[in-house]
């Protein structure tokens, strides 16, 4: 074979996505590389004007078997397996090889033939690359430059144009970390594809440190990126002022997006829709919602859902805030020479002057921001599965997507005593019904949840009777100064005794709703008419809202 590469740097270039490949060819060869390529990525070079070599002439013989057999050669993999010793160095010698210095690679996108309908296994196995994982794994053994992600192409071509060709040890180290994440990643997909999803896993990058868990014993710990394309998703989040978010500020974090998506997808699948929309949580649990046509009202009524839980807790919103604002969500309800003190702050944008009014000693305000929680609708809700950890192993489930429909043929209303006929709630109560409704299904459950006039006046969370979640949310309504009388009552699950109407009857609730499918659905529902409050039931099976167990 004897290829004669002139003594210059060697890269070999196979990708499947072709942009912007020919730039960085280019920029190569400026800087005296010699470059391989084979099949498509050889003649799109070629055809570009670059110096390019087919790698058929390294390996002795063209592509086989229909195209799947081209870099699959001991010719290539000795190129990126031997090391900088002299035995090596003697016996690519004799073979005539070069070392390959760096691999250029993307694969045959699998995952995009996963997801069409209709895929087979015969169509995923005929675009599932074999070469081009291989040659990656090899060049991450070998200590190569090994590029998988069009990203990283021009730093590394800095980095080389600066240091004479050369990468830093922890650069190549980060490289063959990359690519093998790369590669279980890829095979993870086919995996699932072909198990028909009883293999699974999770594959993540760290996006942030955290100074420890929930915890301070609990180190080390982080928030890793999925590398989801979710505009909501947290590393979509850009923290413009305060120190890194903490373990239990990112599980604040997912909460609110919850409860916020929720509330947004009910308003505009109900109603055709989007209010202003203001959410407090503390240690995971909404403390604060409020919805309206007015932003300054928005926000008083959020801080008073409940004031006490609200301080030191974090806090997001669907529009912009001011100055004019921010000075509302830190002066309500709070003495003259004090101002609520929150852990973070997140809104679609929020102004230079507003950022500065919020800043904390030690940076301890989070302040982040994302366009999309202005364009929230009832396609907003997360469609991930959720994963979550158990003793030697780990449960997955579709997530949390149902919306309540107030016009589901299956709704049943049983009208309280005195009230006539025609009687029907009015939008205003739906409102008050759908916020309810989204603050407690996004609660640990058992939860039962107070909402009036597009406020949450009381969330009783993490109950263990559905009783004990009505006499908590009547108690945190009242502790924060609230008047219970008309109030909206959701509860996530059915009654399985009266009791629970009996004590919202005593705080004056006059709608509550509530699955059915207790075996004591006629005495609840006798009882609640008897009691003059009306309620509004689908099936449990429908809409059930157990969350966060």
């Amino acid at each position: 074979m004897g290829i004669k590469t002139k003594g210059k740097k060697v890269a070999l270039i196979s990708v499947f996505n072709k942009s912007g490949i020919e730039e960085f060819a280019r920029a190569l060869v400026d800087i005296g590389w010699f470059i391989f390529s084979s099949g498509g990525t050889a003649k799109t070079l070629a055809k570009a004007g670059i110096p390019v070599t087919d790698v058929a002439e390294l390996v002795g013989g063209a592509a086989i078997l229909g195209h799947r057999v081209v870099t699959l050669s001991r010719e290539v993999h000795a190129g990126l397996l031997a090391r900088q010793i002299p035995e090596d160095d003697m016996e690519m010698a004799k073979l005539g090889l070069p070392y390959i210095d760096m691999v250029v690679c993307d694969f045959y996108p699998m995952k995009d033939i996963i997801a069409k309908p209709g895929a087979t296994i015969a169509s995923v196995v005929e675009m599932t690359d074999i070469g081009g994982p291989t040659m990656v794994r090899s060049a991450a053994k070998g200590g190569r430059i090994v590029i998988c992600d069009a990203a990283d192409r021009q730093w590394v071509f800095d980095e080389l144009k600066a240091n004479d060709g050369k990468l830093t040890p922890e650069h190549l180290q980060w490289m063959r970390a990359k690519a093998e994440i790369t590669v279980a990643n890829y095979c993870l997909n086919s995996a699932r594809f072909h198990s028909k999803g009883k293999f699974d896993g999770i594959i993540g990058q760290e996006k942030a440190p955290c100074k420890y868990g929930e915890n301070p014993y609990m180190t080390p710990a982080a928030f890793f990126t999925t590398g989801s394309n979710d505009p909501l998703a947290i590393d979509k989040f850009k923290l413009v002022q305060g120190t890194d978010p903490s373990f239990i500020n990112y599980t604040d974090i997912d909460r609110l997006l919850q409860t916020i998506t929720h509330i947004a997808a009910g308003f505009d699948l109900n109603f055709g829709k989007m209010p202003f929309i203001g959410t407090g949580v503390k240690h995971g649990n909404p403390c604060g919602a409020a919805v309206g046509n007015d932003p300054e009202l928005v926000i008083e009524e959020m801080v008073m859902g409940d004031h006490l839980a609200v301080f030191g807790g974090f806090v997001m919103f669907n529009f912009e805030l001011t100055a004019k604002l921010v000075e509302i969500l830190l002066t309500t309800n709070m003495p003259d020479d004090k101002r609520l003190l929150l852990d973070g702050v997140i809104a679609p944008s929020i102004t230079t002057e507003a950022i500065e009014m919020l800043k904390r000693k030690q940076d301890k305000c989070r302040i982040l921001i994302n366009p999309a929680l202005a364009n929230l609708d009832k396609d907003s809700l997360d469609k991930a599965e959720r994963i979550r950890p158990v003793r030697g192993g780990f449960l997955k489930q579709p997530n949390y997507t149902y919306i309540l429909n107030l016009k589901d043929p299956q709704l049943v209303i049983t009208k309280g005593k005195n009230l006539h006929d025609q009687w029907a709630p009015s939008e205003e109560d739906n409102e008050d019904l759908i916020l309810a409704w989204a603050v407690g299904c996004t609660s640990n459950s058992n939860t039962s949840t107070l909402a009036f006039q597009g406020q949450l006046l009381g969330n009783g969370v993490g109950q263990q009777s559905r009783v004990a979640s009505c006499q908590v949310a009547i108690f945190r309504a009242k502790a924060a100064d609230h008047i219970t009388r008309s109030s909206i009552a959701y509860t996530d699950s059915f009654f399985p005794e009266p009791d629970g109407p009996e004590e919202l009857a005593k705080a004056g609730i006059s709608i509550v709703f509530a699955s059915s499918g207790s075996v004591k659905d006629e005495i609840v529902r006798a009882k609640c008419q008897e009691l003059g409050i009306t309620i509004v039931q689908l099936p449990d099976k429908v809409c059930r809202g157990f969350f966060g167990h």
